[in-house]
């Protein structure tokens, strides 16, 4: 469990406003359409093609998150976020990915990390079936492979999980480095020539 004040040195970000650095943080949401626990959120105003985080900030805020992690260029009004914890970083994903880098740190238990082009998720689901009573399993929710999901289903991570399955994918060159030291292994589960996964798995299960 982090605080906010926890939050800000791990991701080397500053505080444009602090109204309660102890604030306690579980949930890190990126869509403002997924919010269940306002007041221990933590949203990351994530800028994409189509849309810019800092566009959603007033929304939360109006429905009482408080805590948020924003660029350079986001244009505060403290008139307007009165009580409000609004970290500021260079880059929004590169702190998401750094605070799922330290939380991975904190866990010692085997993690399988499953890459490929084709069935990430389908072998992923396989392999909890297969392990269910035998672990307490953390798994990747869905289809949760890419730059954002990668940091988002490692944060699932608890002292009472004895298993981890992740799966990773990319669509640019060079994501694949940048997942790997966030979803750091101690059992990698690649495609085989053929593209299946089948003789990959005999060596784990």
């Amino acid at each position: 469990m982090y605080s906010i004040s926890d939050i800000q040195q791990i991701v080397s970000g500053k505080f444009l406003a602090e109204c309660n650095g102890h604030a306690v943080i579980e949930h890190l949401l990126t869509d403002s359409r997924k919010i269940l626990f306002p007041d221990t959120t933590l949203f990351f105003a994530l800028h994409g093609l189509r849309r810019n985080g800092n566009g959603f900030v007033h929304e939360l805020y109006n429905k009482g998150v408080r805590n948020f992690i924003v660029e350079e260029n986001f244009p505060f009004n403290q008139q307007e976020l009165t009580d409000i914890n609004l970290i500021q970083v260079s880059s929004v994903q590169t702190a998401l990915q750094e605070l799922a880098m330290h939380h991975r740190k904190q866990f010692n238990y085997p993690v399988i990390g499953i890459t490929g082009s084709n069935g990430k998720t389908i072998v992923k689901e396989w392999i909890y079936q297969l392990l269910l009573f035998n672990y307490n399993i953390v798994r990747s929710p869905k289809s949760y492979n890419s730059q954002i999901g990668v940091p988002l289903s490692v944060w699932q991570m608890r002292s009472a999980d004895t298993l981890a399955i992740f799966e990773a994918g990319i669509s640019q060159p060079g994501e694949m480095q940048q997942l790997k030291k966030i979803n750091t292994v101690l059992e990698k589960l690649p495609e085989d020539e053929q593209g299946d996964y089948t003789r990959a798995l005999e060596t784990i299960l």
